[in-house]
């Protein structure tokens, strides 16, 4: 049975305090959770069939596809996070470390391979580049600094003030977060394969490395300082342990629904409607839906002071992305020099770059990340199989003469089956066993995702920190925002951060659930 909010049980003050949160990724859940252990009962909504969001999975032909994030960087935000909820994360989610993180591969045929050790790292970039050790060291050394800066102090505070931005204003100019990534790598190191390697982190987070501001760096130093890791049974296996966790706190995830509003009388938020017509109250309404569907979409019916659809339409998107799934059938021990991650880098980075974010332009080249977590984790594919997912970034569908996918999808889908043919696993055609294709277009209508951005606003210095859509709403009282849309931003730590910056702006539950029970799913 699942939990249904009673509007008359709310306004007599009656029962638990109630919490709605629209959205099952990992920010929601995460809120969710914390909700939970705050005293709030919690419903969760969500029109996939999956709870995970962007990190949900898809399974065909006896393969697991697991559909975004491929990896966690900093376990400790997890932690923190069972912790709250009175559980220990390592008991309900088997995290294994991935080491070599990934190996980069160019056109030339040299490689640059990354681990945690820092010998090992100090080693590697001497092979490739002798004289840029030492500008390597400093780069190192810069990560941390903005690590230290953006995400222990930065990311898990609220940014909704504009006191909030004028104190940290001082940390912004001394660390130069005016320079973008790419400036400030081309600055501490020369060789052209260097400037790629340590420049191209902003791209998992939607981020252009030639505009995003340099306090993206530090995914360099979380890299190093955490390691790189794989949860056993991929991101959806994560996203079921919290989901385990919200029901045993007396929460309910209804997966499957949509809300089409939410509710609201003068200037506070009182519930949703769903797209059946369904009505449900609450004190404290979260959004995990992207804050452009949020106020386009489900504000759509009030005038808004700061997200307005002029605004939105102003905003900077980041990028769209191009994922093929496919598995390939007895192939279990072959290509046996491809690891768990690999990039393969096109002939050319900023001219790339450039086609993607500005022109908006679908190059004849592509850069390739590509996952295959059969050789980690067995489980995603039948025996002797293998299960992968190459993904290219390519524009968003805000440009003039927006890419039609109905058209281009196949053959572009060629065109990448030919560089993995050629670069990195020769004949994987012939074993293929199942495939699926997502688009831009595929993340509107999957994910209602604007203009089929992969991670929601762009992440550059005017889209950050106080700039971006605040976590708590400047449109309604009640409502509140999580995920990567809002502050601190896209990729899992920071998403699940947002959960933390929720839990200090949402006061404890007026009227506690006194005995949380497990609900059974709908």
């Amino acid at each position: 049975m699942v939990t249904r909010v009673d509007p008359l049980r709310q306004k007599t003050g009656s029962g638990p305090s109630e919490a709605i949160v629209i959205g099952a990724g990992l920010g929601g859940l995460s809120a969710a959770m914390r909700l939970g252990a705050k005293g709030y009962r919690v419903t969760v909504l969500d029109r996939l069939d999956r709870a995970g969001g962007r990190g949900s999975s898809i399974t065909k032909a006896g393969h697991r596809f697991d559909l975004g994030p491929t990896i966690v960087t900093v376990p400790q935000v997890f932690e923190r996070l069972w912790e709250e909820c009175g559980r220990d994360f390592r008991k309900d989610v088997d995290l294994r470390p991935v080491d070599p993180y990934y190996e980069i591969r160019w056109d030339d045929g040299s490689t640059y391979t990354v681990r945690q050790d820092e010998a090992a790292m100090l080693a590697e970039v001497a092979r490739l580049s002798p004289g840029d050790v030492a500008g390597y060291e400093r780069f190192l050394a810069d990560s941390e600094a903005r690590y230290r800066f953006g995400f222990e102090g930065l990311g898990r505070k609220p940014m909704h003030r504009l006191k909030d931005l004028l104190r940290e204003l001082p940390g912004f100019v001394r660390l130069r977060a005016d320079r973008s990534v790419y400036a400030h790598v081309a600055s501490r190191v020369k060789d052209p394969r260097l400037r790629m390697a340590l420049s191209f982190h902003p791209l998992f987070i939607g981020g252009d490395p030639v505009n995003v501001t340099s306090m993206y760096i530090l995914v360099s130093h979380l890299e190093k300082a955490f390691g790189v890791h794989y949860a056993m049974g991929g991101v959806q296996a994560m996203a079921d342990a919290m989901v385990a966790v919200i029901r045993d706190q007396g929460g309910a995830v209804r997966l499957g629904v949509e809300v089409d509003e939410i509710t609201h009388r003068g200037d506070r938020a009182t519930g949703v409607r769903m797209a059946d017509g369904e009505t449900l109250a609450a004190d404290v309404v979260v959004s995990n839906a992207d804050p452009g569907h949020t106020y386009g979409r489900l504000l759509r019916s009030r005038a808004k002071r700061r997200w307005s659809d002029a605004r939105l339409k102003r905003a900077r998107w980041s990028m769209g992305l191009f994922v093929w799934y496919f598995g390939t059938k007895g192939t279990a021990g072959k290509w046996g020099d491809v690891g768990h991650h690999t990039i393969l880098n096109a002939p050319r980075y900023r001219g790339l770059l450039k086609d993607i974010f500005i022109r908006k332009h679908l190059a004849g080249d592509m850069s390739i990340y590509l996952h295959r977590p059969s050789v980690t984790d067995p489980s995603v594919a039948p025996k002797g199989d293998d299960t992968f997912y190459a993904l290219a970034p390519v524009p968003n569908l805000t440009g003039d003469t927006p890419v039609d996918w109905a058209a281009e999808a196949e053959p572009y889908r060629h065109r990448l089956a030919e560089v993995l043919d050629r670069k990195l696993i020769p004949g994987f055609e012939a074993h293929l066993a199942a495939s699926e294709v997502f688009t831009p277009e595929t993340f509107v209508s999957r994910y209602l995702s604007p203009h089929g951005a992969g991670f929601s606003l762009e992440p550059r210095i005017f889209q950050s920190a106080f700039f971006r859509p605040h976590n708590v709403s400047e449109e309604l009282s009640g409502l509140y925002l999580v995920g990567a849309g809002t502050h601190p931003g896209a990729g899992i730590p920071s998403v699940v951060a947002s959960s933390e910056v929720l839990t200090q702006l949402v006061p404890d539950a007026a009227r506690p659930l006194e005995q949380p029970r497990k609900l059974a799913a709908e």
